[in-house]
């Protein structure tokens, strides 16, 4: 029974080292896979995707600072090809588009378009196109920003994730290491303790049954 334990204990260290070998090359290539995605759309941040450059046209939009949160990030005139910089992109399209909307978000703008630009939710008070009620363009970018910076975001959870899975590889590597050696060890020890007492009992002319490595 005790040798069972023993090299239950290797096993156990080899299948731990094998599932944190695996981690690592599946969280290298996840990340891998969201670089190459984002390097296929060609994303550039703008020129005024810096803190400074956000918050004074936040301010000229007439925007309330106190009620959004500006970007701290800075990706103007880089490569959007990681994620961290594309959910830094997508902080900036929010403020864009509150600029666009006039600091209305989606859930408070109105449906349709009016003459007068403020919009409504009833149709018979909406703008007419070809006898349907014109829907309000203003909204509809916010419908447009939402789909982009979801998948923008997504974009990072998956680049966290794919660290998240290298470091869990790397501390299931060194567990497996750690415990294969304490196993083989523990083997090595016993072994040794075995042969010690076997010679000591010889030289001191007694018999001493055969005692198993």
């Amino acid at each position: 029974m005790k040798r069972f334990l023993e090299f239950g204990g290797v096993a156990a260290a080899i299948v731990l080292i094998a599932f944190g070998a695996a981690a690592i090359v599946l969280g290298a290539n996840g990340k891998h896979t969201v670089g190459t995605s984002l390097k296929l759309e060609q994303i550039t941040g703008t020129p005024d995707m810096t803190p400074a450059a956000i918050k004074g046209e936040a301010k000229s939009a007439g925007l309330d600072l106190s009620k959004i949160t500006l970007p701290t990030c800075t990706v103007a005139n880089k490569a959007v090809n990681t994620g961290a910089r594309a959910r830094c992109f997508a902080q900036y399209m929010r403020i864009h588009t509150l600029e666009a909307t006039g600091g209305v978000p989606y859930a408070l703008m109105p449906r349709y378009a009016t003459a007068d630009g403020k919009g409504t939710n009833d149709a018979t008070k909406a703008l007419m196109s070809n006898g349907k009620p014109v829907d309000n363009a203003a909204r509809n970018l916010w419908v447009t920003e939402t789909a982009l910076t979801t998948a923008l975001n997504t974009s990072y959870m998956a680049d966290q994730l794919g660290n998240f899975g290298i470091v869990v590889g790397i501390a299931l590597l060194l567990s497996g290491i750690g415990f294969l050696i304490v196993a083989v060890g523990g083997i090595r020890t016993e072994s040794w303790l075995a042969v010690w007492y076997t010679e000591r009992r010889v030289k001191a002319g007694k018999h001493t049954p055969a005692v198993s490595a």
